[in-house]
């Protein structure tokens, strides 16, 4: 898994709308908080993404960018993001490209994993969290690391 202190690893990936969304555009301008997460309009990751538009407003505060990532096509996204009202960017990493560039491990070999990076604004990964079992927390554990950065 990327490591705390270590570069954000730059990638460019479609948004739910097939916009291309490159990382480094937010380089020396705000704080960026990517997900990566296993499923749209599943269990776990439909409470993970209500927790994340739910607090939407804190992450707004702390002048952050939000953004999902999993293995979905943008369609998938789209409607993921419709039904919920999702306030963010979802992007669509298909075949794991960039899963795999961050280290986001499969839970038992299979399931892709759930992880959330805090990167600050110089591009420098400052948090990340883990857990397959613990979607809710993946909230709380951002906004903690993005108050830590002011």
């Amino acid at each position: 898994m990327t490591k705390n202190g270590t570069a954000a690893p730059d990638f460019e990936l479609p948004d739910q709308h097939g916009n291309l969304v490159r990382l480094s555009r937010y380089r020396g301008t705000r704080p960026v908080v990517i997900y990566f997460y296993p499923k749209d309009d599943t269990g776990g990751c439909t409470i993970q993404a209500c927790g994340f538009r739910d607090d939407f407003e804190k992450f707004q505060a702390a002048g952050a960018e939000v953004m999902g990532i999993s293995n979905d096509s943008t369609e998938s996204h789209l409607r993921f993001a419709a039904k919920y009202k999702l306030p963010f960017t979802l992007l669509s990493d298909k075949g794991g490209r960039v899963r795999k560039l961050y280290g986001v491990k499969k839970t038992l070999g299979v399931i892709p994993g759930r992880v959330t990076f805090v990167i600050d604004r110089t591009g420098i990964v400052r948090h990340g969290f883990s857990s397959q079992s613990k979607p809710a927390r993946h909230v709380v554990e951002a906004l903690a690391a993005l108050a830590a950065l002011s």
